[in-house]
């Protein structure tokens, strides 16, 4: 159970990131934010990402093994990068639609995979 809760509280963790991270990007979509300076979009990153870390920190510590949690570091870690790249991808395609889904990266999709597999082979 504790596995099922770090992968949830991982996904909310990298929705809110990649909100942070590149949501600003798509400022020309956003009236309210059209005409805002850096700054001010450096301040609703930072207010974005203070919720990445809500979801973020106790993801890692409900999913370590030294705090009872099924996963190492090296297993949270590619978990938390497989995450990433799908909301990422959702992101970009399907909501920014700024990008399509294109051979080259669902090989590389594949790849990630494939660190998978090797980073939870015992």
């Amino acid at each position: 159970m504790r596995g099922i809760y770090t992968i949830l509280l991982l996904v909310l963790s990298n929705l809110f990131m990649t909100l942070a991270w590149y949501g600003h990007l798509q400022v020309k979509k956003i009236s309210w934010m059209q005409g805002a300076g850096l700054l001010s979009l450096i301040l609703v990153s930072w207010g974005l990402a203070f919720f990445e870390y809500i979801f973020q920190v106790p993801a890692n510590r409900i999913g370590f093994n030294d705090n009872g949690g099924p996963f190492n570091l090296f297993q949270l870690k590619i978990i938390q990068e497989v995450i990433s790249i799908t909301v990422f991808t959702v992101f970009a395609v399907y909501i920014f639609k700024t990008d399509k889904l294109s051979l080259n990266y669902i090989i590389g999709f594949i790849f990630m995979i494939l660190a998978v597999y090797f980073i939870f082979k015992k």
